[in-house]
């Protein structure tokens, strides 16, 4: 069995300082679950990250030899150096609550699998330390601040699990850029230098919660 390339998210990330790449680098197709607990708490956020064939591909290659997809135990030690690499950033997860400090536990559930189109899928799951209310507005994005990743919510990529009645989920898009900025990212691209810090979040769509 040959050896999986293993090319974390985060390295490449951080490898999108260098000259030869360009932004975005990486395209990521996002679905998240918003986990209530018992109490009617927000609990955790479920992720589950659909890769680009290119990235697919360059984490797969000579991972199989008769052209099936890779076996979900070949791609777990790969999954778990992603997640495990990921914490740096915070798992490029950000929720707010209003007059709260959120954070992550260790995550769970660390799995990826490669499908019949051979597209990679990780998914994770992030408990809150502390659970929280979704009486006021609790929002949450992913997204990599100097997009070297391009992260997209699926069309209906953000629901709710055990929410509690009267609960809502809504997206909001991102605002266009404006001439200056759009202009600076299409020298980022060409040039392969980064577009800025934070520049990720000016395109990063905002999934809202909110309950009775």
């Amino acid at each position: 069995m040959k050896r999986i390339i293993s090319a974390t998210l985060a390295t490449l990330a951080l490898a999108g300082a260098s000259p030869a790449l360009a932004h975005p680098h990486v395209f990521v197709v996002v679905t998240s679950q918003v986990l209530f607990d018992a109490q009617g708490r927000v609990s955790g956020i479920s992720q589950s990250w659909t890769f680009d064939e290119m990235y697919s591909s360059f984490v797969t290659t000579g991972a199989s030899e008769d052209g099936k997809p890779v076996s979900a135990e070949q791609l777990q030690p790969l999954a778990e150096q992603n997640v495990s690499d990921l914490a740096e950033y915070g798992y490029f997860t950000l929720v707010k609550v209003p007059g709260q400090k959120i954070e992550f536990a260790k995550p769970q559930a660390i799995a990826m699998r490669e499908d019949d189109k051979k597209l990679i899928t990780l998914t994770f799951t992030l408990p809150l330390k502390q659970p929280v209310k979704a009486d006021k507005a609790f929002t949450l994005q992913v997204y990599d601040p100097t997009y070297f990743v391009s992260f997209d919510f699926a069309k209906d990529g953000v629901a709710m699990t055990g929410a509690p009645s009267g609960c809502s989920v809504s997206l909001t898009q991102p605002t266009p850029l404006g001439e200056s900025e759009s202009k600076r990212l299409n020298e980022a691209f060409f040039s392969g230098l980064s577009p800025g810090a934070d520049f990720g979040i000016k395109l990063a769509s905002r999934a809202t919660v909110a309950c009775p």
